[in-house]
């Protein structure tokens, strides 16, 4: 199903791959978890190592798992995935059961000592990922004022910066 891959030997444009492909940030563990469609975040090396950081707003049902998780994972999948990737964006874990209606399977992935993460069996892409930091975003310290503009209801996103244990690809 999925082959660990070097992050050294990967070739994207993370332009590109995180704005018009979109992910699924996953939560939690195979007995309880919630996945949402993202397309704002950014990786690259932190304190050192690769990282991969990801921003979610407080009223979204996977930031309950996400603060009583040690990990996530963000999942990139092919376009035709577009329609279940869209549907996990506008409906809510707390009432749906998303993989149920799209047909994604989830998966357990074990990437590093005691760290149980989900993705998906249709994922061509996962970045596995142990929480290093969380900093809630705040207008006060918004330096350019446009920035408020994307916070019309005033729910600020946190931000997590979490250390990239293991990337998967799917084995061909």
């Amino acid at each position: 199903m999925f082959e660990e891959v070097d992050i050294s030997s990967l070739e994207l444009n993370p332009f590109s791959t995180l704005e018009t492909d979109n992910f699924l940030i996953t939560a939690g563990t195979g007995d309880s978890w919630n996945t949402m469609t993202a397309a704002w975040g950014f990786f690259g090396i932190m304190w050192s190592k690769p990282v991969f950081a990801i921003v979610v707003r407080d009223s979204r049902y996977t930031y309950e798992f996400l603060e009583k998780a040690k990990g996530y994972t963000v999942s990139f999948f092919s376009p035709g995935y577009k329609k279940a990737l869209q549907f996990c964006g506008s409906h809510s874990g707390r009432n749906t059961d998303k993989a149920a209606a799209t047909g994604l399977v989830p998966v357990v992935v074990e990437p590093s000592d005691g760290l149980e993460l989900v993705t998906f069996e249709q994922a061509n892409m996962v970045f596995c990922c142990t929480i290093a930091s969380k900093t809630v975003l705040e207008p006060s310290q918004f330096v350019d004022p446009k920035i408020v503009g994307n916070y019309p209801n005033k729910d600020y996103h946190s931000m997590y910066i979490g250390y990239i244990d293991q990337v998967l690809v799917q084995d061909e």
